[in-house]
């Protein structure tokens, strides 16, 4: 094979998040497959590169996956920089290993750029340590949601056994969500927070207790979502702040 794949997280939104890695693969990228929800401006910094759209979106119009490896091979052998554009970290909910196999059996490079994830840009949004001192000392990152044809998760088990949680494409099924916490156990006074567009200038905070959850009122349409649960976050739902939070721009931009 001529080229390599390089597997690069976008990050959770912010262009400015990316990694220098990151850039610079984008710079020198002759074609770059991305995800749907990846930012115009990450992707106009593959300037020479031809971009490929193949994200999945829920309820829209989603490029099947192995119709995507089978892309990534046959760029490889046209083309020396390949870049697979994932949101947050390749490594976390973004369907890498099937890639990797795939690149692996048909003898294609593979590197992977890690990528800041969604539930740390999230923390940093809402201001709240998600290993507060004193108070939480494991952290698991789950999702509820199950792929067709997948077997069913002990997601929620996993959530009541960490003392901080987040949960990663819980939007348009945040009744379902929370109805399985509490059958698994967990209490109805729960402090919730909800951020939606993490590390975007309008990005939505939403603080509220896990009886609450359903009533946030967000859907796919308000942009992915990362719901944080814990005692961590007791001060802030004492405390709610919603609405849309303003982003300071970086400095010399």
């Amino acid at each position: 094979m001529k080229g390599t794949v390089y597997l690069v997280g976008a990050g959770p939104g912010a262009p400015d998040l990316l990694t220098m890695r990151a850039v610079r693969l984008l710079e020198r990228a002759d074609v770059v497959f991305h995800d749907a929800l990846v930012h115009p401006d990450s992707l106009a910094l593959a300037r020479r590169a031809r971009k490929v759209p193949v994200g999945k979106r829920c309820g829209g119009h989603s490029t099947a996956q192995r119709f995507v490896e089978k892309r990534l091979v046959d760029a490889a052998a046209e083309f020396d920089v390949v870049v697979r554009l994932k949101g947050g970290d390749p490594m976390l909910f973004g369907r890498a290993q099937e890639e990797i196999d795939a690149l692996a059996r048909a003898g294609v490079r593979c590197e992977v750029v890690p990528g800041v994830s969604a539930a740390f840009a999230a923390a940093a949004d809402v201001g709240v340590s998600l290993t507060e001192r004193g108070v939480s000392r494991s952290v698991v990152l789950a999702t509820p949601r199950v792929g067709r044809g997948e077997c069913s998760s002990r997601w929620a088990a996993s959530v009541l056994r960490a003392d901080t949680a987040a949960l990663y494409m819980a939007a348009g099924a945040l009744a379902e969500t929370a109805a399985e916490l509490r059958a698994a156990g967990a209490s109805a006074s729960t402090p919730v927070v909800a951020v939606a567009r993490a590390s975007l200038p309008d990005r939505r905070i939403l603080a509220t207790t896990l009886g609450g959850l359903e009533r946030l009122g967000l859907s796919e349409r308000d942009g992915p979502l990362v719901v944080l649960l814990g005692e961590v976050y007791r001060g802030r739902v004492a405390a709610p702040r919603s609405g849309p939070a303003r982003a300071a721009e970086p400095s010399g931009r």
